[in-house]
Formats: structure tokens, C-alpha cells, sequence
């Protein structure tokens, strides 16, 4: 990640602290090679070694405690107003600069709902609670779950900008794949032409790339995150393909849809059109309705009931994710009631959030439909940043 865009996002966890009330942001971590807190390469960006504490305050003082070792490289980086170097401890420093700013509350990385808030290992934990104690700062200790969240989240200028070229290269390499479907052709040699273009290009896949591009084809395919297999594209299937690139730090995730012809047929058979049209509208429903204040299960409610009513069953997954620096990045979802979503199907959304919307649904005997675009949340609704697609792509 750039220092412009750190520096923004250390501007901008300022807001939110204010925003939110919270006095102080306390970042503590370890070994970020070995062991890296999700947040520390928005807020800092560079590898810490001993003890470091990265603080964010409300009243927009910054401050960092390191070790000596590493000080000299925190300070060139420019981001923090104050860097204090230590030798034998974080300990003395540490508490210092509590008393000095003396926080009635104070955020740490650990979440229930977020694993990208959760940074925080259980040993440092303790090791910070074992330094707090005989304080007054043990009772006033809170989550940091609303700030990373709201952080991830809210995409800068910069940040979407990137986020737009990587969407654009994303549908380019589509683009191409759409001419190299033919029948006779396995889902692993797609697979394999797509990570031929993503490397002539200098990207990185958004996730592995032994399931980056995800390809299926025809009936009874594998499940969501299964790799491509040697099953082999034939007329008749519907072929559906599920991929993302990593560009300038920032991910896109992104599916499509093509249903290959047999020798008699100039379109798709009607069962095929219909899933399609099915999904299509699902996702145009759902992008009418979403915008800041609602609750992402209540999005997950409008396409889910929708397909259902129109005689499918449900997908087994929620309808769509943050994107951002991770491919599931940010805190709520747009996502079902379900346990294994704790409360993120229940937070609100905001403005500058990036999401996918990717529902699924089989068509007996020909394969699965689905389409996944990225919207951006805007002040009155959204705006779509993937070029919708709205017809099937044939292949003859």
C-alpha cells in the first residue's frame, strides 16, 4: 500500500474515532511476518519485529512505540507525529503515553463478528493486560470491531480509483476467455489460459490461483470455492466462471456467465434463459434497494426470496462481501440470518462500501447461473463499478 493512501487512512481513522466517540486506537502486535494483525498494513504498512504499539487518538494525535531497532525506518515513513524507540521494554513508554493522554476508552484489535478486526493474538492480549494492570485502563478496553470495519470499508478517493482500473482489467480478461471457450475444452485448461493472461499482464490473482479462476461447466459441477477440474466443456452446459485480481494492493472478484450452443440451437433453451434472467433481475433488485442505513440481510432477503419464489432453491451462501485490500474484506455482509455470520448480516451500511452481489441457482441438467458484480454504496443507493452483465454470453 502507498504512504499517500496509508496517510489517508490514518486521517481517516481520526474521523471515525470522533465519529464514533472512542478516545484512543491501540494497535499492538509482534512478529508481523510471522504473525500479522490484518489492519497493519493500512495504518503502517512495513514489518515489525518486537513489541510495537501503532496509536490513533481522537484528538488527532498519532504515535507509535518500537523498537529501537526498527525506529529509524517508522520515522522515514513519516506517518506517525510521534515515534518513540525502546530498548528492554514496551512497558515503561507504553504506559507513559497512557497517562499522558489519559483515554477514557480504549480500542484493541479482537472481534467475535470480523476476523479483519481480530488482529490481536491472545498472547499479546494477556501481555498488554498484564502491563495495564493496577492501572485505571483495564475497565475502559473495547473492541475495535466498529472502527476497522468502518476504516476497510469507507474506500477513499484513491482507493476506489484503484479498485475501478482493477475491475477494468478483471472484464478484459473475460473478454478474452469469452473467445477461447469452445467445446472439447477442460475447466483446468480455461483456468489455465486465464493465469497465462493474468501473468502477461504482471497481476496477481485476488485469491490462490488453485482456485483462482474458479471454472465449471455442465451439470452437477463442484461446489462455490472448488479449483477447476479435467471435466470437459461440452454443447449444451452452462459454463460459469468465478475471478478476481489483486491490482495496486486491491482486489476485484467478479462472475460470469456463458451457456455454449448445441448444433441446432441459435439460443438458449428456455430453462436456461430463465435462471438467467432469474439471477440477472436478482442482482438489478437488489442494487435498487441497497444504500446507506440498511442491513445487508435485508438485501440477502430481496434475492433470496425472489429466486426462491421463482421456483429454485435457495444458494448456499450469502449474496455478496466487502471488497477491498482482501477479496472478503470489510466487517457486514450482505448475508442470511444464519450462526456462522454472527451479527455482520445485521450491521448497517455505509456510503464508500464495496460489495459483491453473486447469487447462484442450477438449471437441471445443464449447469449453474451465476453472475457477481461490485457496486460501490453511494449516499442515495449505489453504483455499479463491474459493466452489469445483462444477457448470456452464447458460445457457438
Amino acid at each position: 500500500m502507498s504512504l499517500n493512501i496509508i496517510k489517508e487512512k490514518i486521517q481517516q481513522a481520526i474521523e471515525i474515532l470522533n465519529e464514533k466517540n472512542i478516545d484512543m486506537w491501540l494497535t499492538f502486535v509482534r512478529e508481523t511476518k510471522v504473525s500479522k494483525d490484518p489492519i497493519i498494513d493500512m495504518i503502517v504498512g512495513d514489518h515489525l519485529t518486537w513489541q510495537s504499539a501503532f496509536i490513533i487518538n481522537k484528538d488527532g494525535d498519532t504515535a507509535s512505540l518500537v523498537g529501537s531497532i526498527e525506529e529509524e525506518n517508522i520515522k522515514k515513513l513519516a506517518l506517525y507525529g510521534q515515534v518513540t524507540g525502546y530498548i528492554q521494554s514496551i512497558r515503561e513508554p507504553l504506559l507513559n503515553y497512557l497517562e499522558l493522554k489519559k483515554p477514557r476508552t480504549i480500542a484493541i484489535n479482537y472481534s467475535k463478528n470480523s476476523v479483519l478486526a481480530d488482529g490481536l493474538t491472545h498472547g499479546m492480549y494477556l501481555i498488554l493486560c498484564e502491563y495495564l494492570k493496577n492501572t485505571s485502563f483495564p475497565k475502559e478496553v473495547i473492541s475495535s470491531e466498529e472502527i476497522i470495519s468502518a476504516l476497510r470499508g469507507r474506500k477513499s478517493k484513491t482507493e476506489l480509483a484503484i479498485m475501478k482500473e482493477a475491475i477494468a482489467e478483471t472484464l478484459k480478461i473475460f473478454d478474452e476467455v469469452t473467445s477461447f471457450i469452445t467445446p472439447g475444452k477442460s475447466e483446468i485448461e480455461v483456468a489455465n489460459f486465464v493465469l497465462e493472461k493474468v501473468k502477461e499482464r504482471n497481476l496477481q490473482t485476488a485469491w490462490d490461483s488453485a482456485t483462482c479462476p474458479a471454472v465449471f461447466t455442465g451439470p452437477n459441477p463442484s461446489s462455490a470455492h472448488s479449483g477447476p477440474t479435467d471435466r470437459i466443456i461440452e454443447k449444451g452446459h452452462i459454463v460459469s466462471m468465478d475471478f478476481g485480481i489483486k491490482y495496486k494492493g486491491y482486489c476485484s472478484d467478479l462472475q460470469r456467465c456463458w451457456y455454449v450452443l448445441k448444433d441446432n440451437e441459435t439460443q438458449a433453451p428456455e430453462p436456461v434463459q430463465k435462471g438467467f434472467e432469474v439471477i440477472r433481475d436478482a442482482i438489478q433488485k437488489v442494487a435498487d434497494a441497497i444504500k446507506p442505513g440498511v442491513m445487508g440481510v435485508e438485501m440477502d432477503d430481496i434475492a433470496r426470496n425472489y429466486i426462491v419464489q421463482s421456483g429454485y432453491p435457495e444458494y448456499p451462501h450469502g449474496l455478496g462481501h466487502q471488497v477491498g485490500r482482501e477479496v472478503h474484506d470489510g466487517g457486514a455482509g450482505l448475508f442470511p440470518r444464519w450462526e456462522r455470520y454472527g451479527q455482520t448480516p445485521f450491521m448497517r451500511l455505509e456510503a464508500g462500501q464495496v460489495f459483491t452481489i453473486e447469487p447462484r441457482l442450477p438449471v437441471d441438467g445443464y449447469g449453474v447461473v451465476t453472475i457477481e458484480e461490485e457496486v460501490l454504496i453511494t449516499e442515495n443507493g449505489c453504483e455499479f463499478l463491474s459493466t452489469p452483465q445483462k444477457e448470456l454470453i452464447l458460445i457457438s
